[in-house]
């Protein structure tokens, strides 16, 4: 059988041609591709840029309305807390403003803003102070001195180590080492370096396993041995690094308030209640204006006399949670402020 030259050179080329037309596809689908994934990159390169400037934006959008804040107590019926407001503020320049979708451009911003004061400065918490926030949220006996210590011994400036505490030589121990601070915490993350601090205590939680057939209850306070860790609320969530020292009465939550030395659970329920009232002390529409209308309130004289020591009306500190969005990119930023009269400074700003 013979096969015609020809007629193979020419299949051969008919072959080649297709390899060629199926390479020079596939490199035209990866450019089509490429030059998608380039603009895409341009894109959000150029959201990126707007969404930093949304986020500017709507952190000077919350300098304004502190501004605008009526003198006296801040409470969280405020505007600046979503609340309606209470009561000047009805006839101020914050009359139906929202905190939610501001448009600024072609985009929007959001705002949650939260009061510093309506926690706990772990930079100035005494002894008391710390022992009573570790034993409300149940921190093992043996542990609470060893925490307490640490942590002021982590935040004072010399190198004398507290009876249960510790300073660089224990951390210097540590794989991997690291020095003990010895200054003021400027993030409330630190905790976690400090010295009988777990993550869950840290944190909140239980480590506990929610299958486990059999499960264990808590009586009284600390964790038996060989209980799993198992608090109500962690320390993140009733310290900051940032206030002016004292607790706003008309701000913290009940956990906050629990953690004041000789504070009983009745009295914290009774200013919570008088706070979400319609009336309350002297008609005051459930702001606190004075710590001296809680004495009615707040019977255990222990709880009162603690509630002056560590507590006041109004808060100067603020962290702003601007959440800005351009079409369907999004991001959060971060910021604090600081309030004086109608005079607002913004002294720290980055993205979550």
């Amino acid at each position: 059988m013979k096969i015609s030259l020809h007629k193979s050179r020419r299949g051969f080329a008919v072959i080649i041609a297709l390899v060629a037309v199926a390479v020079l596809a596939m490199l035209a689908g990866a450019l089509a591709v490429f030059m998608k994934v380039e603009n895409q990159l341009a894109q959000n390169g150029n959201d990126d840029e707007k969404l930093l400037w949304l986020g500017r934006a709507g952190v000077e959008r919350a300098c304004w309305i502190l501004a605008q804040e009526p003198g006296g107590p801040s409470s969280l019926k405020q505007i600046w807390a979503g609340g309606p407001g209470d009561g000047p503020e009805t006839n101020s320049p914050l009359s139906g403003v929202t905190l939610d979708n501001y448009p600024v451009g072609d985009g929007t911003v959001s705002l949650h803003i939260i009061e510093l004061e309506s926690k706990i400065n772990i930079n100035r918490a005494d002894t008391p102070l710390l022992t009573q926030v570790l034993t409300t949220m149940g921190v093992d006996a043996s542990l609470i001195s060893v925490v307490s210590d640490s942590i002021q011994d982590w935040i004072d400036t010399d190198d004398a180590t507290r009876p249960a505490g510790a300073e660089s030589d224990y951390y210097q121990g540590l794989t991997p080492p690291y020095y003990a601070k010895d200054a003021p915490m400027d993030d409330i993350e630190e905790l976690q370096l400090v010295k009988g601090v777990t993550p869950l205590m840290f944190k909140g939680g239980t480590a506990a396993d929610p299958n486990s057939p059999f499960q264990h209850h808590k009586l009284g306070f600390g964790n038996a041995p060989g209980q799993a860790e198992d608090y109500p609320f962690g320390l993140r969530d009733v310290f900051t690094p940032f206030s002016n020292g004292k607790i706003n009465i008309n701000t913290a939550d009940a956990n906050v308030l629990q953690c004041l030395p000789g504070m009983d659970a009745n009295s914290s329920q009774a200013i919570i209640t008088l706070r979400t009232s319609d009336g309350g002390a002297d008609n005051n529409n459930g702001v606190i204006a004075s710590l001296g209308q809680l004495q009615p309130v707040v019977s255990n004289p222990q709880a009162f006399q603690s509630i002056n020591n560590y507590c006041t009306i109004r808060g100067d500190t603020y962290e702003v949670h601007a959440t800005a969005q351009v079409g369907a990119s999004q991001r959060e930023f971060i910021a604090v402020i600081y309030r004086v009269g109608n005079h607002t400074e913004v002294v720290g700003f980055h993205p979550k």
